[in-house]
């Protein structure tokens, strides 16, 4: 019986400690897009909660695609909003492939998933909740392969 204990005990505290080693996440999260085609008119909404304007942070893009995305690049359209709600509006190219067409990212059965700086050494200067509102630029209404889209927040030791 004690055997049997520790050998399901022992992977639920190994999982936990992992868990708990990324003592520098903030926030971390994904939307799935539905059928893979992200439309246009699609706005992803991403809210986290900042406890103390003396931490700076690092923004991350984590951006999943599939082999049908046609183009090596995305254009995304940014906006945030802080507590008070005067909101920073930002359009930035994220690249996703080389100029060969070999995808970036670590790949996996045709899904390539990639983390991108979007920010780094971020200043937030009000403690509260902030909303990151994300559209793509892309000229398509209906931007195939993308599968997942998120957004992680580090802080800065």
């Amino acid at each position: 019986m004690k055997c049997i204990l520790i050998r399901y005990l022992s992977p639920a505290f190994l999982v936990l400690f992992l868990i708990s080693c990324d003592s520098n996440k903030v926030f971390d999260e994904y939307h799935t897009i539905s059928n893979a085609t992200w439309a246009a008119d699609s706005v992803l909404q991403f809210s986290f909660n900042i406890p103390r304007k003396t931490q700076n942070h690092n923004i991350f893009f984590n951006i999943r695609n599939d082999q049908r995305y046609g183009f090596s690049n995305i254009w995304l359209f940014v906006t945030i909003q802080p507590p008070s709600g005067k909101v920073l509006t930002d359009t930035t190219q994220v690249i996703l492939a080389e100029p060969s067409g070999k995808w970036l990212g670590k790949g996996f059965s045709g899904i390539y998933d990639n983390r991108i700086i979007y920010r780094r050494n971020v200043f937030f200067p009000e403690s509260g909740i902030y909303t990151i509102y994300i559209k793509h630029g892309m000229r398509l209404a209906d931007l195939k392969g993308i599968t997942d889209f998120g957004i992680r927040v580090e802080k800065i030791n």
